[in-house]
């Protein structure tokens, strides 16, 4: 009668149930409480992926910055054929009439701002992240960045480099208009942080985490931003193609990083889809959205922009939930590792402690609720204001 005894206890308390809900439980509690702080996290396994990141990469355009640039400042070439400044922003606008790059959006506002009609583009083409060409009025027109202009054999005076250079040293990005082959002048665009952006990438690198920023500006441009957020020149990767920021996650990856990518527009989505850990901003692009495994929500709950805080608040969170199911597991194993030879009654013949059925099934109930009760801690885990 002991040994069935004893033999029922040892099964009860053998039983794995606090195992079984050290990680599950852990992992509903932290994705509900993402969701609930504005994080849409698409799977347990991404808590876990989070958790061992040690890079984080920025899409500068959209991203770290509004998104919303505008038009700072157009002036004219030496010896071109237009009259006034306002004709270079007309064709430029033109140009850009179809288009939804954030500098067009910033040439098209400032073309309706000084109510400049649109002229008839023929021949229109565009080469991604570089510029795009037409004819206006059968004059041959392009716009776009210095080096792509130079491709297009168009001479860029050094008056208007110098004003470039001047202008980009101030974080503000460059477009050039030629027409007919000749540089007609310049356009300067800024499109600013957003508010949160420097207390974010700060917070980021206080984790000990590296922090990166991709974008199409030319170095100038790049450093002067990139100096305001904090980050060295070997953190900055400028002149980036929209095509090419796939590879730089992969080839920070074959370093052996632990890579996630904060991105929102279409040409982010194969960066997005590359890394370990990819984050999308709820104001971005659907395909950006679809790919992403973390969805920064804030904007869509309180009809605001997307926090880049959410960052950081979601790796807080990784690491909290991290803890948790290592602290599920560890006294669930406690639990067996005590109660097993205690059911076994191995305290039986010196101190005549005998661990009935009973008190073994109870035993059990409390390993569980423990845990259940440890998992509902992370509701109350510190990740920073909402």
């Amino acid at each position: 009668m002991l040994s069935l005894k004893l033999a029922i206890a040892v099964l009860v308390v053998a039983c794995p149930c606090a195992l079984g809900l050290a990680t599950p439980t852990a992992i509903v509690v932290g994705t509900s409480l993402g969701a609930e702080r504005g994080l849409l996290i698409r799977g347990g396994d991404v808590l876990e992926a989070v958790h061992h990141l040690d890079t984080i990469v920025f899409d500068k355009t959209g991203t770290l910055t509004t998104g919303n640039p505008i038009v700072v400042e157009h002036w004219l070439s030496s010896g071109t054929s237009l009259d006034r400044s306002e004709q270079l922003v007309q064709l430029a606008a033109s140009l850009e009439n179809d288009s939804l790059h954030p500098f067009a959006i910033a040439i098209l506002g400032q073309a309706k701002a000084l109510d400049l009609e649109r002229l008839s583009v023929t021949d229109w083409s565009a080469e991604l992240g570089l510029g795009i060409s037409g004819k206006i009025d059968g004059k041959s027109i392009v716009l776009g960045n210095l080096s792509w202009l130079e491709t297009q054999d168009v001479e860029v005076l050094e008056g208007d480099r110098t004003k470039a250079e001047t202008l980009a040293a101030q974080g503000h990005s460059i477009v050039f208009l030629a027409v007919e082959g000749r540089c007609a002048g310049g356009i300067a665009i800024q499109d600013p942080l957003r508010s949160d952006a420097i207390e974010a990438v700060r917070d980021l690198q206080q984790q000990n985490l590296q922090v990166l920023m991709l974008t199409g500006d030319q170095n100038i441009t790049a450093q002067a931003i990139g100096q305001q957020l904090g980050l060295t020149l070997q953190d900055i990767y400028a002149g980036i193609l929209p095509t090419d920021k796939a590879k730089v996650i992969q080839s920070l990856q074959a370093e052996g990083k632990r890579v996630g990518m904060v991105g929102d527009g279409i040409n982010d989505a194969p960066a997005i889809a590359q890394a370990d850990v990819g984050i999308a901003l709820s104001s971005g692009t659907d395909v950006a959205i679809e790919t992403a495994q973390i969805v920064l929500m804030h904007g869509q709950l309180t009809q605001q922009m997307p926090k880049l805080k959410d960052v950081v608040r979601a790796i807080q969170l990784s690491q909290a939930t991290f803890r948790t199911i290592q602290q599920n597991l560890f006294w669930a194993f406690a639990y067996n590792i005590l109660g097993i030879p205690i059911a076994a009654g191995v305290l039986l013949p010196a101190f005549g402690l005998l661990l009935s059925p009973a008190a073994a099934a109870a035993l059990m109930a409390i390993s569980s609720v423990s845990v259940v009760t440890n998992a509902l801690r992370l509701r109350y885990a510190s990740m920073g204001s909402s």
